[in-house]
């Protein structure tokens, strides 16, 4: 876990406001089987595959499947400069992300996309540590701003879906 009390606080509100402005639908599912911040944050370690979709010029809707991995609060997620999701969130940086394990846990994110490491432009102020955790992770690769865009995704929305949270995280 990673995140600072503020940023588990931001993450606690997030949720809560998402969840009070959800349709009664999606209330009725997830009220009773839901998870706090701290829980999600113990849960969401190491590398998560997301479903990350984005839209094309003519509005149509693109999913694919990108490495997540869940940084203080946010998710953080790469993919190559020359992708078309590169293109689509360069143009329309508006995305969502669902994490989903079964029937067990369901993280889904609306929200907008920042880059970390632009190619001519200043690196988010971050950047050195989210790239220090990379390479810890993944091991040293030859040209981390070369070739790979890295992104963070800011959630005006999310929410999680988790029956039976304590055995998520003992588990």
């Amino acid at each position: 876990m990673r995140e600072t009390p503020e940023e588990l606080n931001e993450l606690q509100a997030l949720l809560d406001a998402s969840l009070s402005r959800s349709t009664d639908h999606l209330r009725s599912i997830v009220v009773e089987h839901t998870m706090t911040a701290e829980q999600l944050t113990q849960v969401l370690t190491g590398m998560r595959t997301l479903a990350l979709s984005t839209v094309t010029a003519k509005g149509e809707p693109r999913i694919s499947a990108v490495d997540g991995h869940f940084l203080h609060g946010k998710w953080h997620f790469g993919t190559a400069r020359t992708a078309a999701k590169a293109r689509h969130l360069a143009a329309r940086p508006a995305a969502s992300a669902a994490h989903l394990r079964g029937e067990d846990l369901g993280v889904f994110a609306h929200g907008a996309v920042e880059v970390l490491n632009p190619p001519d432009g200043e690196a988010a102020a971050d950047w050195p540590e989210v790239l220090a955790y990379l390479k810890d992770f993944y091991g040293d690769q030859s040209d981390w701003d070369g070739e790979v865009f890295y992104y963070r995704l800011r959630p005006h929305w999310m929410t999680v879906y988790a029956p039976d949270a304590a055995k998520l995280i003992t588990g």
